[in-house]
């Protein structure tokens, strides 16, 4: 069929890590059993104080008169429920101390369509033959974002600094001395906390992005989905912040609403009232299932104290116990090293000198029943030439810790069999 395909269609059509990805998780849930160890996808878990709360919702909605038609059977506006966006706007200025209103904010079917919208909506060919391109600061990033474009790919990324801290810990930090942002930049663009890293960047490294951003006309985008104030996955601290020169989106994926594909940006009034337009286009409307089963939550406030109180010890607990499973198998037999764990869902691995490539460990984890995500796909955008980064894209695995602990701690286990397996081979 390539033959016959537009240049969109070549890009959109053939494949991608995302869909690798997405394919194998799909296929993990539903088959179930304890035969696949599911430790690739982003799936959140299913916290039961949580899974409690949506039940809750579905029957009241059920239960008030006209609810569950309005739900199902209306079409919404393009930038999504008026009374969701109204009750949202309220809650960041009332929290935070923003100045926003329901013009800078635009619903989404699902995060990973609002930066479909966004990147190509800044980015690309221009009219007059140029292009515009997506500065990522901080390499590896989310794989999501990689084939987005619709045409030739628009991302510049810029190698992290590794700062390797005691002997089985490491942590990416913004290499700022090697940021250029050129004429042709339209965006600069970075997860917090990052996917699929677990890294935050500081405050004080936002601040520099968005001075940047500032300095040369152009919104910093910040990937918010596992961010604060919700679903606020983050273990450590980090202010949230927006102003008209960022783009900020959220997501009620994280929240535990996957499902409802709800994805939301904030962004002044023009961005806003563009990515509106681009939903119409695509879409018609949004889904308004998300909108109704959470506006409550945020009319109440009720949405920040379950993220705080609730989803984020939740996974704490989750990503100390990875890590202490972690220790457990490969303490003293395996060279390792894991990024510090400051937030999201993942466990980031970085195995020095592995004789295979972490593609080929994802491969061999495969058939064993153990499925993560190879490294390689989140080093985009980075030039050629960067044998190092290259090199180290190679020895990277991201490992999801949301499910059951069964689940988690066999997989670990198995893990590092492989590995062990794979460095006696090296050495033979």
């Amino acid at each position: 069929m390539s033959e016959y395909l537009s240049e969109l269609g070549q890009r959109l059509c053939k494949g991608s890590g995302i869909e690798e990805l997405m394919d194998d998780l799909g296929a993990a849930l539903a088959e179930g059993g304890d035969d696949v160890k599911m430790l690739g996808g982003g799936q959140p878990a299913h916290i039961p104080e949580v899974n409690a709360v949506w039940r809750k919702r579905m029957e009241e909605i059920m239960a008030s008169s006209g609810g569950l038609e309005r739900m199902l059977s209306n079409y919404e506006p393009p930038r999504g429920n008026t009374e969701f966006l109204g009750a949202l706007a309220k809650l960041l200025n009332q929290t935070l101390g923003w100045d926003i209103t329901a013009k800078n904010i635009a619903i989404t079917a699902g995060g990973q369509t609002a930066f479909f919208f966004l990147f190509n909506a800044l980015a690309g060919r221009l009219d007059d033959g140029s292009q515009k391109k997506i500065l990522l600061p901080l390499v590896p990033e989310y794989i999501g974002y990689a084939n987005q474009s619709v045409g030739e790919s628009v991302f510049v990324g810029v190698p992290p600094l590794i700062e390797k801290i005691g002997e089985h810990d490491f942590k990416y930090r913004v290499d700022f001395d090697s940021i250029e942002v050129s004429d042709d930049i339209a965006a600069i663009c970075v997860s917090r906390p990052t996917n699929p890293t677990g890294n935050t960047l500081t405050d004080e490294e936002i601040a520099r992005l968005s001075q940047l951003a500032k300095d040369h006309h152009i919104p910093l985008i910040i990937d918010n989905a596992y961010g604060a104030p919700f679903p606020n996955i983050i273990f450590t601290e980090a202010t949230p912040v927006w102003n008209e020169a960022i783009v900020l989106t959220l997501s009620l994926s994280k929240l535990g609403l996957p499902g409802t594909r709800t994805g939301i940006v904030i962004a002044r009034e023009d961005i806003a009232s563009a990515v509106a337009s681009m939903s119409a286009i695509v879409g018609l409307a949004n889904g308004n299932v998300g909108q109704a089963i959470v506006e409550p939550l945020v009319r109440s406030g009720e949405i920040l104290t379950m993220s705080k109180e609730v989803i984020c010890p939740f996974y704490i607990q989750k990503s100390r116990q990875a890590r202490e499973w972690v220790r457990e198998f490969f303490d003293d037999r395996l060279p390792y090293r894991i990024h510090l764990s400051e937030g999201a869902l993942f466990l980031w691995m970085w195995f020095e000198d592995l004789p295979i490539s972490s593609e080929e460990l994802y491969q061999r984890l495969k058939a064993r029943g153990v499925l993560i995500v190879s490294g390689h796909y989140f080093f985009f955008g980075l030039k050629e030439s960067d044998q190092r980064m290259a090199q180290h894209s190679k020895q990277c695995i991201r490992v999801t810790y949301t499910m059951e602990e069964n689940t988690v701690k066999e997989g670990i286990r198995i893990i590092s069999e492989e590995l062990a397996i794979a460095y006696r081979e090296g050495t033979l």
